[in-house]
């Protein structure tokens, strides 16, 4: 019998300077959009990933279950871009560990560094499956 999500949805709305949060732990839908420069990028971020942690020990290894994770950060800095990569190795041991995974990263099609950002993360984080899409 499959196991009842029981984390808590986290919906944030953006700020001038972190991005909207819309965790649906419910429906396996995980959305980060806008931009993220908090002044304490670990603050911002570390409750989202202790979510996301909880959430994966939850769907550990269940076959029926596959997440989908939209990002569409206009821009990131570079304490932002260390816990995004701590939330993608969560999000990448869950794929390791049997939980479908597929990661979708939008970028601007005249911002070269957030494509090459997203082709990064497609080698550092192979356990997901991902899709490098432009906007625009």
């Amino acid at each position: 019998m499959a196991e009842t999500i029981t984390v808590n949805n986290i919906v944030l709305p953006a700020t001038a300077c972190t991005p909207e949060v819309a965790f649906d732990f419910t429906h396996h839908l995980l959305r980060l959009t806008g931009e993220s420069y908090p002044e304490n990028a670990a603050a911002f971020y570390r409750p989202l990933i202790g979510a996301v942690e909880a959430y994966a020990r939850l769907v550990r290894s269940r076959p029926d279950v596959q997440v989908a994770v939209h990002v569409a950060l206009s821009y990131f800095n570079s304490s932002s871009t260390k816990m995004l990569f701590t939330l993608f190795e969560v999000l990448n041991n869950m794929a390791g560990n049997g939980t479908a995974v597929v990661l979708h990263w939008y970028y601007d099609r005249e911002d070269d560094i957030s494509e090459e950002f997203g082709q990064e993360l497609n080698i550092d984080f192979p356990a997901m499956t991902f899709y490098l899409k432009p906007e625009n």
